[in-house]
Formats: structure tokens, C-alpha cells, sequence
């Protein structure tokens, strides 16, 4: 793109680097109370107001409450014997982000997909903002379409791009597009 470009790192302008040791804190015990499985008391963490904004098939939830009820309960319902493992942290000022891996139990129904009892690698990437010694906000990305591959489910009807890494088809070109 030539010329004019967007405003970027917008939200991570001001951060103060002083706060670093604190978020990582608050992430590091975060994350062990989710590997407690623990519900009611997650608010240790959280704000009663955090947002947890999700991609597609995720969903957003607004507020403690609906992360509670709209994402723990029917997760952990879907996935049993589930431990968290962020390979990766990253920590500055107000800011925290990871990525990993869940690993589970299939033991509910997840996307329509009744109850196999497989063993399943849920991908994932966390972005959170703390303050005061709470997260505010938390971006995630769950791989969502890997776990249901795990289960014999392709929601790509078999139009991912997978199938050039594996010379099924041939990827267009800009050469060969119309823009």
C-alpha cells in the first residue's frame, strides 16, 4: 500500500512499563485458577465489567457473568480432563498475550458434534489488558475449526487451503485475479 498509512499499536501507545512484573502475575495465577477448573471464583481475576472478545464461533461476552455462563460452563461441559499450556507469554506494562494449546476430553456436545471421548489439541492466542491487578480485556482466538477436524468434522468442506500445502489444487495469483 503506497502512501497514507493507518494509526497502528493505538491501544498499546501509552502503556506504563512499570506494570509489567503485576500483569504477569495476575496472567501466570489466571492461568493456574483455569487449570483448577475453577468457575464461580474466577472473578479473582477479571473485573465484573471485562470484555472476552472472541472469533467467529467464539462469540464476545460482556462481563464476568456471560464468560461464566456463555463460555466456562459449556466448555468445560464440552471438554473434560482439560489442562491449559501457553508455550509462549509475552508481557509488557498493562499487557500480556500467549499462545498454546488445551488438551482434553471430548466428553459434550461441541459445534453439533455429539460426545466422542477422544483426546483433542485445542489451539489458541490470548491478548490481555490489566489493570489495578484485574484483566479488562482479553482477545482470543481459538482454533476452533482444528478441533472439530480432531473429530471428523472439515468446516471447510474440503475448500481449505490446506489443499495447496498438499498440491490438491493450484492457488490463484494476483497475476491471475481480477482485482
Amino acid at each position: 500500500m503506497k502512501g497514507s498509512r493507518p494509526e497502528q499499536a493505538v491501544l498499546t501507545r501509552d502503556t506504563d512499563m512499570s506494570k509489567t512484573e503485576d500483569t504477569r502475575r495476575v496472567i501466570e495465577t489466571m492461568v493456574d485458577g483455569l487449570n483448577d477448573h475453577r468457575i464461580d471464583d474466577i472473578g479473582d481475576f477479571f473485573t465484573q465489567g471485562f470484555r472476552w472478545m472472541g472469533n467467529q464461533g467464539c462469540g464476545t461476552k460482556n462481563g464476568l457473568e456471560e464468560f461464566q455462563n456463555n463460555w466456562q460452563r459449556p466448555f468445560q461441559a464440552a471438554f473434560s480432563d482439560k489442562v491449559c499450556i501457553d508455550e509462549a507469554r509475552l508481557y509488557m506494562g498493562e499487557w500480556a498475550a500467549a499462545f498454546g494449546r488445551q488438551e482434553a476430553t471430548h466428553s459434550g456436545e461441541f459445534l453439533g458434534i455429539a460426545a466422542t471421548g477422544k483426546r483433542v489439541e485445542i489451539r489458541y492466542m490470548d491478548f490481555w489488558k490489566v489493570i489495578d491487578g484485574k484483566i479488562v480485556d482479553n482477545w482470543v482466538n481459538v482454533d476452533f475449526p482444528h478441533v472439530a477436524a480432531q473429530l471428523g468434522v472439515d468446516l471447510f468442506n474440503g475448500e481449505g487451503w490446506e489443499t495447496y500445502d498438499r498440491s490438491e489444487k493450484t492457488p490463484s495469483s494476483p497475476e491471475t485475479t481480477s482485482a
